[in-house]
């Protein structure tokens, strides 16, 4: 019999706790605006806040994904386990036994057709915020998504976007 050792047994997604994700849209350095995505735990994991950060960091490295690292450019990684699809107001990213999803608006939605991606920012730091069914404070959001805390702690991956054709 053999048995997988402990650092490489895949994460519970239980012990993720809630993940959402939150998309918007912003100028970039070259003055288009770049579709952004967030995805973070709500920390609700059984193990607190701490161990759903930790698990969602380990499920990031386990996929190949640097916390703190560099970026990740999935259009020079077509191996790349981690994908973006865009359907009917909707963006989904689809990694090794996780899917997420969110509505996007429109600027988000021209966006990502003038660039052909969308940047991911999944971080390991947990929400501080209210939970699932509420609605985020711009503010709130924006202090969140920029502080130095949540993006080091994060993967960051520009994501080809795809989209289904009829």
């Amino acid at each position: 019999m053999t048995t997988t050792p402990p650092a490489t047994r895949p994460v519970p997604t239980s012990d993720l706790g809630t993940l959402v994700m939150m998309s918007w849209s912003g100028e970039a350095a070259d003055d288009k605006d770049m579709p952004y995505l967030l995805a973070c735990t709500l920390g609700d994991a059984p193990d607190g806040p701490e161990a759903a950060g930790a698990a969602v960091e380990k499920m990031l490295t386990d996929t190949g994904l640097p916390v703190g690292g560099e970026l990740v450019d999935g259009n020079l990684k077509p191996s790349l386990p981690v994908s973006l699809l865009v359907v009917a107001g909707q963006a989904v990213v689809t990694m090794p036994r996780l899917n997420a999803q969110c509505t996007v608006g429109e600027e988000w939605l021209a966006a990502v057709a003038e660039r052909g991606y969308a940047y991911l920012v999944f971080t390991a730091r947990p929400w501080p915020g209210e939970r699932p069914g509420t609605t985020v404070d711009r503010e709130e959001f924006a202090e969140f998504a920029t502080a130095d805390e949540t993006l080091k702690a994060a993967a960051h991956v520009v994501l080809p976007a795809r989209s289904l054709r009829g």
